[in-house]
């Protein structure tokens, strides 16, 4: 997720790869490697990335966020603005692990940040200051769709945008399948399938018609749509993504519950 968001951020034109210093541990060198390939700075010192930059993504699997907040504390100013990317770690979290009335912010991007297509939702920590949310709105903007919500937002954001690629990559794949179970070329079922989806996306966010009706406009009576649809119902397709997007929901709240202390757990959540 860091990559695809510096990847994002540099293709964007508005911030150039000098200007973003990454940090990895040393076993994680692979990492870096690809880091340095994309021009930017890279280090093995947490704390040397605080030194050098004014916003700080904490990108990391949330088991890690103690060990890399113990670490970057004893730098951080009140002049920095932290945004947290990891799983399920809620603010408060966070800022018990930072000094005190640190600037914190919960994000949640996903990968089409790597293409400026990404869908970002993110969330105010107690200390921000005036003109930090349009800070946040501005880098993730860079990289596609970003909105400002509610903390209590961010685990059903996880569950849906957060992990929705996985889930219309799988479609993809299906409906790529399908095209040469009836005789397509691989290749062209999955171009086919890839801008099918894509079109009915833009459809979507530019129209303003809700989804329900762009479908009943494709299906002509007795038509090939509705018997297709037929079969997707049949098998509870609305049912299984309403189940997915609620299963990675409740995984990101159980994920970031266990990685940190009893103390500081989130079941008021």
């Amino acid at each position: 997720m860091a990559q695809a968001l510096a990847r994002g951020l540099i293709n964007s034109g508005r911030i150039t790869a000098d200007n973003i210093i990454a940090s990895s541990p040393k076993r994680d060198e692979f990492f870096l490697d690809q880091c340095k390939a994309m021009g930017l700075n890279t280090t093995h010192e947490n704390a040397e990335v605080v030194q050098k930059s004014d916003v700080i993504f904490l990108a990391v699997k949330p088991a890690h966020v103690s060990k890399v907040a113990s670490e970057i504390a004893p730098a951080l100013s009140k002049e920095h603005l932290v945004v947290s990317i990891a799983l399920g770690i809620t603010l408060r979290n966070i800022e018990s692990l930072l000094p005190t009335k640190s600037r914190v912010v919960r994000v949640m991007p996903n990968t089409p940040s790597v293409v400026r297509a990404g869908a970002s939702a993110f969330a105010m920590g107690s200390a921000c200051r005036d003109g930090d949310a349009e800070t946040v709105e501005r880098l993730l903007s860079t990289v596609g769709f970003a909105v400002e919500v509610p903390e209590i937002h961010i685990d059903p954001v996880t569950g849906l945008s957060g992990s929705g690629p996985s889930y219309m990559f799988a479609v993809i794949e299906g409906l790529a399948d399908g095209g040469v179970k009836v005789g397509l070329p691989r290749d062209l079922a999955l171009k086919l399938a890839a801008y099918t989806l894509l079109g009915a996306a833009k459809m979507v966010l530019e129209t303003g018609v809700h989804p329900a009706q762009l479908k009943d406009d494709v299906q002509s009576p007795a038509g090939s749509s509705v018997y297709g649809m037929h079969k997707l119902e049949t098998g509870g397709l609305k049912g299984i993504l309403m189940d997915a997007v609620e299963a990675a929901t409740n995984r990101s709240k159980a994920t970031g519950d266990k990685a940190l202390p009893r103390d500081f757990r989130n079941t008021e959540m």
